[in-house]
């Protein structure tokens, strides 16, 4: 999955040793979600939008676009 965690890491200066203690895991386990060879569980995912201060969704793209209810009406704001 498409992520932006190499990008909000390097904003704070961390290494990968460094995110990795923040959020329990092992280094390896960041360098493959960095690399997209991992997708994170959704408990470390809720604990990384925490740690970074940001909505899950800016954080990963699963690539499925628009992700309002199918059928679903907006007008040009949005707005149902």
């Amino acid at each position: 999955m498409k992520n932006r965690l190499r990008v909000l890491r390097a904003e704070r200066a961390w290494s990968q040793a460094e995110l990795a203690a923040r959020l329990g895991v092992s280094r390896q386990t960041i360098n493959a979600i960095e690399r997209e060879k991992y997708d994170p569980s959704l408990p470390l995912a809720l604990k990384m939008a925490r740690l970074f201060g940001e909505p899950v969704e800016t954080i990963f793209d699963d690539g499925a676009g628009d992700l309002s209810r199918p059928g679903r009406e907006t007008d040009s704001e949005g707005s149902p």
